[in-house]
């Protein structure tokens, strides 16, 4: 990102300023001048979509006050635009999601190019991407609209949506987001498609509610990895056993004992006990130098990342509080926090990169707090999180849970057998 300095923290998004400025005529061209009677348009596109990301930025909760930011306080340079609220309401409401997505689209490329040097090499160098797939529900809307009102408070109908994400961890970006309006809907609809991006080669990390053979055939026909805790009652056939040791056990299996209902891949099954807890993990890379037992419990440890970054996006960044009922405006606000919660999320890990400690040792609530603040003040945020960081404990030890997993000696490993079958006709008895 450049830094210019400009006034009211406005160097933390003079790239998105400038993008916007550059581009706006491509994202959402400006409508002719009206003909005949009626008011003409006042308030340009780009100060629209501008000061709905500070307004996130910011940590402003409503309608209002982009309003307010717009025709009172003003935005940055521009003029303050002579406008009722109702005037930036029917804008948003006619404005679409379209600008906002290609926005976060062309900020996801150029924050990944930036933070490219400061991305782990140490996690999971088999692959060509790491990344973490989920899903995570809106909070309920509030009953302002005359519809809405009737409808109890607890029911389905005022639910948001849900939010379907693939997250980057090496990067600490958002790869893929789709937005999804039924928060019923199975989370194995959307997998396919997030995925469908990536390049061969890459390591994807889910929970259980993806766990599926057809799911788990499908990403190894494309040519991708992944690992995944193993769902209880799952039935297998071992075929060939790696190491076993009282707990221990790292073995290839069948998924699936019964004619019925069973996986076209072998895969690697690994589990030990900890204390009172057994841990089982299947994964498809079946060469245990490549992927030990410790590696796959600290990488699918990380599968957290992306619940972390749902906390960003939904409470750091107060998507929790909704700006309106209505679905379009529900949707921009969640592309502004995206595109938002972007440039956090790179800041964070240059500063780690500099200080030279783990992302998750720079606390995310305090650079949400006190980053604007630096900002305003003209200071470099950057520079000012990694000189006095651990002075003012943005810097700290992580929390995180370590899950603690065996090490298995190389040579008490017993290679694969030359020759043997790994792949068999599936039978799928669940499609999704």
């Amino acid at each position: 990102m450049s830094t210019v300095s400009l006034p009211d923290g406005e160097a933390l998004l003079t790239d998105i300023e400038t993008f916007l400025q550059q581009t706006t005529a491509t994202l959402l061209p400006e409508e002719p001048p009206r003909r005949g009677p009626g008011r003409p348009r006042v308030l340009p596109a780009l100060c629209l979509w501008a000061g709905l990301l500070v307004c996130v930025l910011r940590g402003f909760s409503s309608q209002l006050a982009l309003w307010r930011l717009l025709s009172v306080t003003g935005l940055w340079r521009y003029p303050r635009f002579p406008l009722s609220d109702q005037a930036v309401y029917n804008r948003l409401e006619r404005g679409g999601t379209a600008p906002l997505e290609q926005l976060f689209r062309h900020v996801g490329t150029l924050l990944a190019a930036r933070g490219a040097p400061y991305a782990p090499h140490d996690l999971a160098p088999f692959a060509r991407e790491v990344v973490a797939l989920d899903e995570s529900t809106l909070d309920q809307v509030a009953r302002r609209l005359p519809a809405l009102r009737p409808v109890p408070a607890r029911d389905e109908r005022l639910l948001a949506g849900k939010l379907a994400g693939l997250f980057d961890l090496r990067r600490q970006q958002w790869r893929a987001v789709r937005f999804v309006p039924a928060p019923r809907q199975n989370e194995k609809v959307l997998a396919r498609d997030l995925v469908a991006g990536l390049p061969a080669g890459s390591l994807v990390l889910a929970d259980l509610g993806y766990f599926g053979f057809a799911w788990f055939d499908w990403l190894q026909d494309q040519g991708q990895h992944y690992i995944s805790r193993l769902r209880g009652k799952t039935s297998y056939t071992v075929r060939h056993v790696f190491y076993q040791q009282g707990d221990v056990f790292d073995g290839v299996v069948w998924l699936g004992a019964h004619r019925a209902d069973r996986a076209g891949h072998a895969v690697r099954l690994v589990s030990w006990r900890v204390g009172t807890s057994t841990y089982r993990y299947i994964t498809d890379v079946l060469d245990p130098t490549v992927l030990s037992v410790a590696e796959i419990a600290r990488l699918y440890a990380r599968r957290w990342d992306i619940e972390l970054a749902f906390t960003l996006v939904k409470r750091h960044l107060k998507l929790h509080l909704l700006w309106s009922a209505k679905p379009v405006v529900i949707q921009q606000q969640l592309w502004a926090v995206l595109i938002i919660a972007q440039i956090l999320q790179a800041l964070r890990l240059e500063i780690a990169g500099r200080a030279g400690v783990d992302p998750y040792e720079v606390s995310m609530a305090l650079l949400v707090q006190y980053l604007p603040e630096v900002a305003r003040e003209g200071q470099d945020p950057i520079a000012v999180f990694v000189e006095r960081g651990r002075q003012a404990r943005f810097i700290r030890p992580s929390t995180r849970t370590v899950t603690r997993a065996p090490t298995i000696p190389p040579e008490q490993i017993v290679p694969l057998p030359a020759g043997m079958s790994l792949q068999r006709t599936p039978r799928h008895a669940q499609k999704a």
